[in-house]
């Protein structure tokens, strides 16, 4: 099982990116998933209960919190993960497996799979919680990120930028999506994310103390849009 890790998040302006960007490309290399353009597009379809549960406690900071989601990249459906976050005392831990087309469409359905033992113990508390706490996919959330990494403290730096929100759930798979933008105009998020340690060298050249951190996911800043004034 993963270990929990530190996960700070800023909020940072369009010069703030360009000269962060430009001091940790000298000092640890870019992810060995990016393409040549060094970066990825990531789409999420989040989940949350009839309560909005979910949404609520990242409002109010309870802890321990927990969110699922179902994540692509770049457009393909190639490749489809399940993920179910944990937050706990600052610190995060994320459990991954992955999922067929099939099985993937029958969730953006709302519609729980057949009970089956042999799934992977996230599938098996998603399918639960679809079933007792009618747990249901609510909002896509897409952004392109620019990540770097480093073995030192496992140490990941990601550069989020032109996030966007969908509530056309059945379109989730399609390699185009319409989409409306979240974050005001020339903001971007940057996520330092790391085990035991943050490399000084690091923490000294990204200036963290100078800018805004902020305690609200991806998540929560793109369905609060649509949940304004109705909770």
């Amino acid at each position: 099982m993963m270990e929990y890790r530190h996960e700070l998040k800023y909020v940072v302006t369009a010069p703030q990116m360009a000269l962060l960007e430009s001091h940790i490309r000298g000092l640890i290399p870019p992810d060995i998933h990016v393409g040549e353009d060094g970066n990825y597009r990531i789409r999420s379809l989040y989940f949350d209960d009839y309560y909005n549960s979910c949404y609520q406690e990242n409002e109010i900071g309870t802890d321990p919190r927990e969110k699922f989601r179902i994540r692509i990249y770049n457009g393909d459906a190639g490749r489809i993960s399940l993920e179910l976050k944990r937050k706990e005392h600052g610190m995060t831990q994320k459990r991954s497996c992955l999922l067929s087309e099939e099985q993937c469409r029958e969730l953006m359905a709302g519609r729980p799979l057949p009970v089956d033992n042999g799934y992977p113990p996230v599938l098996q508390k998603l399918n639960l919680l679809m079933r007792t706490r009618l747990l249901r996919p609510k909002v896509i959330v897409e952004y392109d990120r620019t990540p770097y990494a480093s073995i030192l403290g496992n140490t990941r730096i990601t550069l989020d930028q032109n996030m966007a929100s969908s509530d056309e759930i059945g379109h989730f798979l399609d390699s185009q999506l319409r989409r409306r933008p979240i974050m005001p105009a020339g903001q971007h998020i940057l996520e330092v994310k790391y085990d035991e340690f943050l490399p000084d060298y690091l923490y000294r050249n990204l200036q963290l103390d100078s800018l805004r951190q902020t305690a609200f996911s991806k998540y929560y800043l793109c369905r609060r849009y649509t949940l304004k004034g109705s909770i």
